[in-house]
C-alpha cells in the first residue's frame, strides 16, 4: 500500500515553497501507508504539485521511487497499488526502455504511447495521477472497482485529490462542514 497526494492551483498564484509545504503537510498525513519513502515534485509555474509516500514491494531500490518522471521530461506519474500484468506489458513496450523494475514506470510509458487508452491494458489495483507537462494537464484514474481509491475536491480554486480523505483535509483552507444533501441520503439509503 503505498499514498499519492497533490493538487493543481489553477488561479496559479502559490510559491515554490507554498507548493512544497503543503503538498508535503498533505503526504505525510498518509506515513502510515508507505513508511519506506516519501518523495514530491513541484512545478511553481504550472502551479501543480504532486506526492507520494512509499511502501517498496517491487524494485526495493531507490529506481521505484516517485513521484516519477518520463525520460523525455514531459510526463510525471504519483502511483498507488499494483499491476498484475507489468512483465508483459513491460514486453510489449520494448523492455530495453525501461530504467527501473517497477510497475510505476510500466504505467508511464504505457501513458506516453497510448494515453488514455493505457487504461484498457492495465489489469490490477490501481490509483495515479500523471502530470502532462506539454499540454499542461492532470489526468487522475483508478482501478474499475475502486480498489486503490483516488478522492478529489475543489476548494478555493485548487484541485486537491489523495489516496485517503485526511489528505485533502490537510489542505490549507478547506472548510469541514456537513454536506446535508449526502446526510440526507446516507440516512435515507445507508450510501451517498
Amino acid at each position: 500500500m503505498c499514498g499519492i497526494a497533490g493538487y493543481w492551483d489553477l488561479k496559479q498564484a502559490s510559491t515554490q515553497q507554498q507548493l512544497e509545504s503543503v503538498v508535503a503537510q498533505m503526504r505525510d498525513t498518509l506515513v502510515h501507508r508507505g513508511p519506506d519513502g516519501a518523495g514530491s515534485w513541484v512545478d511553481a509555474q504550472a502551479g501543480i504539485a504532486l506526492g507520494h509516500r512509499r511502501l517498496a514491494i517491487l524494485d526495493l531500490s531507490e529506481h521505484g521511487h516517485q513521484p516519477m518522471l518520463s525520460a523525455s521530461q514531459r510526463y510525471t506519474i504519483v502511483f498507488n497499488g499494483e499491476i498484475y500484468n507489468y512483465i508483459e506489458l513491460r514486453q510489449e513496450l520494448g523492455i530495453d526502455l525501461f530504467r527501473t523494475q517497477s510497475d510505476t514506470e510500466v504505467i508511464l510509458r504505457a501513458w506516453e504511447r497510448w494515453g488514455v487508452r493505457c487504461l484498457d491494458k492495465l489489469r490490477g489495483m490501481f490509483g495515479f495521477a500523471v502530470w502532462n507537462e506539454k499540454e499542461q494537464t492532470l489526468m487522475l484514474a483508478r482501478d474499475f472497482f475502486g480498489i486503490k481509491p483516488v478522492y478529489y475536491a475543489e476548494i478555493d480554486g485548487h484541485f486537491v485529490f489523495a489516496s485517503e480523505i485526511k489528505s485533502i483535509l490537510a489542505f490549507p483552507g478547506y472548510e469541514r462542514k456537513v454536506n446535508q444533501k449526502a446526510l440526507e441520503q446516507y440516512l435515507s439509503f445507508q450510501y451517498a
